[in-house]
């Protein structure tokens, strides 16, 4: 396994900040030996068990006859099988076997030499056969990641610069290194009305989880696009999780029953660049930063998770928020806040936001806040992490600034068609927020 560096890019455009496993392998130790077995792009593993022979062979030499440190040639097939191929495992315990003979022969041993050399024998048969299975899973834990890391650019796709006119970062990171995906879940959707973000966590683990994740997701990149009001877009995830949840149980699922997520869901109106609309499922409100360094949790009710509208059929409340321009909101799972250290204390986020806001500028932009937070709960918990963690955060760049990024966010036609057809179905009337033509059917 080869570890590569984050993904920085030349210009701090926003993009992501992921490959998602790279940043965990400054601080994780698991794979270090890695480094040790590679030299400029070679294979070098074969180096430990030939140092192991020869220093057998040195010492048998060198000492009385009856010290047999040729013995020691029994852990190079050893050795080898965990180190290297199974050709190179042969060859080396070739090599064994003809230097245990060479030294029997050369010297005059007082114990039998038989022992040892039935020892050398099945260990090197043994040794060879082990090195071969040791392949065969390595190949299928490769096959295994590749799947799992198209299955999670399927889920999480990336994002290009400046998607919806918002500088953004993002870093998913897995509680299991291996799976690489979860039911943490997060997409922009750029619309007529605003560019709309959703961030959230499917309860449990599994693949279970992440076909729910897949699930939401589907529904919130078309909805968030086709709906003017953003109840309408919630209302939606919440009966799109409710048929997830039925189509589960239908498979004997039992454990589905009680499946339920959380999330925040905001969206950038696209006439207002100071105002933010939130929609709050149950989950961690989203940290302001602004750009004088003040950092705040952004107000807003707490509605129930998303699956628990049996508890109460009651539409989550949607609320309009006046933010300042060029503010950076940070939104986090609870592998975020859950992450312990060895005192079994919790990662203290919005205290640690608080103080790198304060003293450092680029912490107050996605980018910088988005590796400073990985760092930080990487360092907390010494690399070990006990749930899926997301760190999101966005910004919608002040009217003054030129963004470094040309992107369009929908055709100018489908965006002129799509807001025709909102206003008539809107019909003018006033809504809940204030803002005309935003009824409750979108």
């Amino acid at each position: 396994m080869q570890f590569t560096p984050p993904a920085d890019g030349s210009e701090d455009t926003g993009g992501p900040v992921y490959d998602p496993g790279a940043p965990r392998s400054v601080f994780v130790r698991t794979g270090r030996l890695d480094r040790f077995l590679y030299w400029r792009g070679y294979a070098i593993g074969w180096v430990f068990p030939v140092l192991i022979g020869l220093a057998g062979t040195v010492v048998e030499i060198s000492t009385p006859d009856w010290f047999r440190a040729s013995s020691w040639l029994v852990l190079v097939p050893g050795v080898a099988a965990a180190l290297c191929s199974v050709r190179a495992t042969a060859v080396l315990a070739a090599l064994a076997l003809a230097t245990y003979g060479a030294i029997t022969v050369s010297t005059s041993p007082m114990v039998s030499v038989w022992p040892v050399l039935v020892l050398l024998v099945v260990g090197s048969v043994l040794s060879i056969l082990a090195c071969a299975v040791r392949i065969t899973h390595a190949a299928e834990l490769l096959q295994m990641s590749v799947v799992a890391d198209t299955t999670r650019r399927a889920v999480l796709r990336p994002f290009p610069p400046g998607l919806g006119g918002l500088e953004h970062a993002a870093l998913y990171m897995p509680a299991n290194s291996e799976a690489r995906v979860g039911g943490d879940f997060y997409d922009i959707q750029p619309s007529p009305w605003g560019t709309r973000v959703l961030v959230g966590d499917v309860q449990g683990k599994g693949l279970e989880v992440v076909e729910t994740a897949a699930a939401l997701l589907g529904t919130f990149r078309e909805a968030a696009y086709h709906e003017r009001c953003l109840t309408t877009v919630a209302s939606r995830l919440e009966i799109r999780l409710k048929r997830q949840v039925a189509y589960r149980l239908a498979l004997g699922a039992e454990q589905d029953r009680d499946r339920f997520a959380t999330a925040v869901m905001m969206c950038f109106p696209a006439d207002e660049p100071n105002m933010v609309e939130i929609v709050n499922f149950g989950h961690e409100p989203p940290l302001l930063i602004s750009p004088s360094g003040d950092t705040g949790p952004l107000p807003g009710a707490h509605g129930l998770p998303l699956g628990m509208s049996d508890v109460a059929n009651l539409p989550p409340p949607m609320l309009r928020v006046p933010i300042p321009l060029g503010a950076t909101l940070l939104l986090t799972t609870d592998g975020v806040t859950e992450a312990r250290n060895e005192h079994d204390e919790f990662y203290p986020l919005r205290a640690e936001v608080v103080r790198a806001a304060a003293r450092d500028p680029e912490a107050r932009r996605p980018r910088g806040i988005v590796r400073f937070v990985r760092d930080g709960v990487l360092l907390h918990a010494h690399g070990h992490l006990e749930d899926d963690t997301t760190i999101f955060s966005v910004r919608r760049p002040r009217p003054d600034e030129s963004p470094p990024w040309p992107y369009t966010a929908w055709p100018p036609e489908e965006a002129a068609e799509a807001a025709g057809a909102g206003g008539a179905a809107g019909g003018g009337a006033e809504s809940e927020e204030g803002r005309p033509g935003e009824d409750d059917d979108g």
